[in-house]
Formats: C-alpha cells, structure tokens, sequence
C-alpha cells in the first residue's frame, strides 16, 4: 500500500493522494464500481448498502472511492465537499494533515490490522456540526490466507457513526447541573436565565444572514441560545451574604461581586466550545470600555458576550428588584437606546429596536 501513496502540498494543506491518475467523478466512480461488482456478483449486497443511514464508503488500495452509499453522497453535499477521487482530498477541509498522517500510517501497517478508528467533526455555515466516529477497516481476497498475515488489503471499508446528540447531550446535562446549583444561590431571578437564552437567540438569528456577522452560522445560535443561560454560574462562588444583600453594595461588596466573571470563566474552561468562557468572562464589558473585569472596548469584546449583555441587561430592566422597579418594554428599550456606544455594541442595539417586539413577547410568554 506504501507504494501506491504520496504526500504533497496543496495551499499549505498536506494530503495524502494516489501516484497513478485515477478518473475523476462520477463517472468514473461508476466504472470502478462497475468492475467491482461484475467480479464480485454483488449488486444486490451493494444496494443494501445503499439504504444504510449512515455514511458508508469502499475504499480502494490507495483510498480512492470504489462505492458510497446514498447518505455519505448527502454528507459530501450537505458540508459542500468536494466531488474529488480520494476520500482525504473529499474531507480535507474536515481531515488535518495530522490525521491524514496517522491515517496512512495506520492503513499501512499489520500491528494496528491495517484499520484506523477516530473522530471527524464536519462543518460549515449553514449546516449544524456533525461529530462523527470514523471507521476503516480492511477488505482481503479469497485468494489470501485465512488469516491474511504478511498479505496487504486490496481495499478498505470506512463507517462514519453519528456522535453528535450523544456528545452534546453529554455536555449539556452536566453543565445544566451546575446551571441548577447556581440557582440554588442567586434564587430571586425566576426565569431570567432561560428568557435570556431566548434574547439570545432570536438576535442571534436575525445576524444570520446580515454579512457583517460573519462568524454567526448555524451552531453559534444554537450554542448560544444555551450558553447564554451560562452568564453568571461564576456566583455560586460569590458570599450569600453580599449575593441576597437588601439595596446597593458598598465598594468593598461591589468588587467581591464582580469576581463572579473570573470565577465563571474559571468553572466554563473545561466546556469545550470557548463561547461558554467569553460569555461568562465578558458580559460586564462596556463598548466604552469602562466594564469589567477587564475594561475591554468596541470589538475587543466578544460577539457572544456583547449579545449576551443586551439580553441580560433588557431582562434585569424589566424585572422588579430590591433596589429598583419593574420597568415596562417601553422604557427598557429607551434605556438601552440611550447607552447605545457607552453600554452596548450600536449595531446590535439598532438590531434589538428592529426586532424589539420579540423581546417584549418571550419576556411575556416566559414571565415569573
């Protein structure tokens, strides 16, 4: 198999490729597919594959397309892969140079059984990511021993298992744990968090398509329509004492309370999406730069965070606490409105008016 491989670089993007020119396309994936069938009288094994779910592909020697199922062509169409020979220049935006290597390498050598088994995370704007857990394991000949020791496989099967739902299930119920404890300590805000996560969200959905929001795609609003909830876990290490105080704090109070942002960033960092960091980090951050912790400005700040800020803020505007009163929609915005390059990022506050009557709708829908 060795023989058949070479490394080359493509833009800076090492990718493994066949030596031999293969066609390219569809067509030639059916002649190759043709071939194989005609020896092996399998087309009805072949069409059963094709009714599998999951992606799965056969790989010739030196990894080029023999077969793919119907939903590993839906994979490649889905993530906007290229229609390329070789299964590592398909998923090449998906496959590092890293693991392409251990790729080879694996395929390559009789102590691993020339199998390799990993996980690929796939990809773009507007599709949710995909985790999934690859397997590649070799085919032999009738021709080879029993036991195909010393024989190299003449082609290769790949399995791609969606892990997606499992891995954040995962996640998210263990940090929803520490959502509920924190509730435990700061136990006046009702259902604050969660009409926060919906601010969130439904600004985030309007940035969508807007180009000056770029980075927003369909895993940013997901992740922050969750995460946003996350903003002030960092309390359930701030004193009960100075948490439920009656009125305002004294300076000494005020600095102890604003810690929560580092204490929250501290407790988020093992969260493997880094918005979970920048929103409990940084959503104390002013435009002007005049917040806290870090007296951040403009863009320094997070996009995540400075969503976040709005959504916070709108939502303690409309509450009634112990040292102010509910305010209406009305004046809430007004509020906002006015702090508009002093508080907040303008271009969101211009988005928050535009779409006001959908913050004034969950917080009714949602009310305590």
């Amino acid at each position: 198999m060795d023989n058949n491989l070479i490394w080359t670089d493509n833009d800076g993007i090492e990718e493994l490729e066949s030596v031999d020119e293969q066609p390219e396309g569809e067509v030639a994936e059916a002649q190759v597919e043709s071939a194989l069938l005609s020896e092996a009288g399998a087309q009805s094994v072949i069409r059963s594959y094709d009714q599998i779910p999951e992606p799965l592909a056969f790989l010739d020697e030196s990894l080029g397309f023999l077969f793919r199922n119907r939903s590993f062509k839906e994979l490649i169409k889905a993530f906007g892969y290229p229609e390329a020979h070789s299964f590592l220049n398909t998923l090449s935006r998906a496959i590092s140079a890293e693991t392409a290597r251990s790729i080879a390498v694996a395929l390559g050598r009789e102590e691993t059984g020339h199998a390799w088994k990993g996980t690929i995370s796939h990809k773009t704007k507007n599709a949710a990511a995909l985790i999934t857990k690859v397997h590649i394991f070799p085919f032999y000949s009738e021709a080879s021993e029993p036991e195909p020791k010393g024989h190299a496989p003449e082609a290769f099967s790949v399995y791609l298992d969606d892990v997606t739902e499992e891995n954040k299930k995962f996640l998210r119920d263990m940090f929803s744990s520490l959502l509920e404890a924190s509730k435990l300590k700061d136990n006046d805000t009702g259902k604050h968090i969660e009409r926060v996560n919906l601010y969130a969200s439904i600004l985030a959905k309007e940035m969508f398509n807007d180009p000056r929001w770029s980075e927003v795609d369909k895993d940013f609003i997901e992740d922050i329509g969750f995460l946003a909830a996350m903003h002030d876990v960092g309390k359930i290490g701030t004193p009960d004492d100075i948490l439920n105080k009656e009125g305002p704090l004294n300076e000494f109070e005020w600095g102890i309370m604003k810690e929560h942002t580092k204490n929250g960033a501290f407790i988020l960092s093992s969260y493997p999406n880094p918005m979970a960091k920048e929103i409990a980090l940084s959503h104390h951050e002013w435009w002007n730069g005049s917040g806290y912790p870090y007296n951040l400005e403009g863009t320094m700040i997070p996009l995540s965070a400075r969503i976040v800020t709005i959504a916070d803020v709108y939502d303690a505007l409309r509450m009634k606490r112990s040292y102010k009163p509910a305010y209406s929609h009305e004046i809430a915005m007004r509020k906002i409105t006015q702090e508009k390059e002093v508080h907040f990022d303008p271009n969101l506050v211009d988005l928050a008016v535009r779409i006001q009557d959908a913050f004034a709708k969950i917080y009714l829908d949602n009310a305590d």
